[in-house]
């Protein structure tokens, strides 16, 4: 999902960073796991993944992660390669929500809209390492955030952390949190990473296979942003119940996939499969898990000849972002699962990524 970022935005940011002593200005870090076949990259910048790297069935390594070459690329990213996004991942419809009887007005970022926690949302944050184990068993590293009362609109602290670890034998684990400090505020986290199991500069993903655990959506407007009701898949183009090629019906929607998948199983206290993905020709499965109670499937309908790493360029349908969370809007929508996060209350959001071959 992508925004457009005001020009003014930036050069208000530039001259912020600029505006700091030698002493303050926060560094980029850049931080490695590895353990079995899998290797990890992060940076402190937006809590951003990188890169992941993994062997195909033949034993090829290929990073199947989405990228830009220089981190400088992601300050101006409208593109959210990679990012943890919040305060509120998603849309925010109007730019507003009511809460305990008073209306907060936040960052409209798309339009009238607010998407991903607004022009300077948590991918666009410096985040602080707390801990680092880059090699042995179980490498992982935790990073945190300190949101302040009303950045970008949002009301109340909130203290936020992630940790990305590897687990078992190829498998990454993500864990969000969120503590709120002093007022009621919404949270919904979510993890931006593009995957293109052939590799990030093998071309489209239409010909990779996937299976959505979601037998429902909600259906958005012309802007995307959810009508509040919740509809069954059967029958329309969002039927992933069964394996199918991202490609298959993508020619029955306007620009692609981008829609929220209401999970099945059971409630968000307990890790469910939300979805699978394969690519024949190198083998490499995806396997994700989670206890959140959606899944944003969408399928890079805004690359347009984006320029990545490797040399390589992103064009419409590069990759596909399986973004677990929260209902979108849901600030709006008091039928939806609440995302209302109260003092004392901790917001726990976990994905579990399995990467296989066949």
């Amino acid at each position: 999902m992508m925004a457009r970022v005001s020009l003014c935005f930036v050069i208000v940011a530039a001259l912020a960073l600029l505006s700091l002593s030698s002493a303050e200005k926060p560094e980029v870090g850049f931080y490695d796991l590895k353990d079995g076949e899998i290797s990890l990259k992060v940076t402190n910048y937006g809590a951003t993944i990188l890169s992941v790297i993994f062997p195909d069935k033949y034993g090829e390594m290929a990073d199947v992660a989405l990228g830009f070459q220089k981190i400088g690329d992601y300050t101006n990213d409208t593109i959210y390669f990679g990012g943890l996004v919040g305060r509120v991942a998603n849309r925010i419809a109007g730019a507003q929500f009511t809460l305990n009887g008073h209306k907060y007005k936040v960052v409209a970022n798309e339009g009238n809209n607010t998407l991903h926690g607004g022009h300077r949302g948590f991918s666009d944050v410096f985040w602080t390492v707390r801990k680092y184990k880059p090699h042995g068993s179980s490498p992982y590293i935790t990073l945190s955030y300190r949101s302040f009362d009303g950045e970008q609109g949002f009301p109340g602290d909130l203290d936020v952390s992630v940790t990305y670890k590897i687990v078992g034998w190829n498998k990454l684990a993500v864990f969000m949190k969120a503590r709120a400090l002093n007022k009621a505020t919404p949270v919904n986290l979510a993890q931006h990473t593009y995957w293109n199991l052939a590799g990030h500069n093998s071309g489209d993903v239409l010909g990779q296979h996937v299976q959505i655990f979601g037998s429902h959506i909600t259906p958005v407007d012309k802007e995307l942003i959810p009508t509040g009701k919740i509809a069954p898949v059967k029958g329309t183009p969002y039927d992933f119940r069964e394996k199918h090629t991202v490609g298959c019906r993508i020619d029955q929607l306007p620009n692609g996939y981008d829609i929220n998948y209401v999970l099945d199983g059971k409630p968000h206290h307990f890790l469910k499969k939300a979805a699978m993905v394969h690519d024949p020709k190198s083998g490499r499965m995806l396997e994700l898990w989670t206890n959140a109670p959606g899944l944003q499937f969408y399928t890079g309908n805004m690359l347009k000849d984006v320029k990545g790493k490797d040399g390589a360029i992103y064009k419409v349908h590069s990759g596909i972002c399986l973004e677990t969370q929260g209902f979108p809007d849901s600030v709006n929508h008091p039928n939806f699962p609440s995302q209302i996060v109260t003092p004392g209350k901790l917001y726990k959001h976990y994905m579990l990524f399995k990467f296989t071959t066949m």
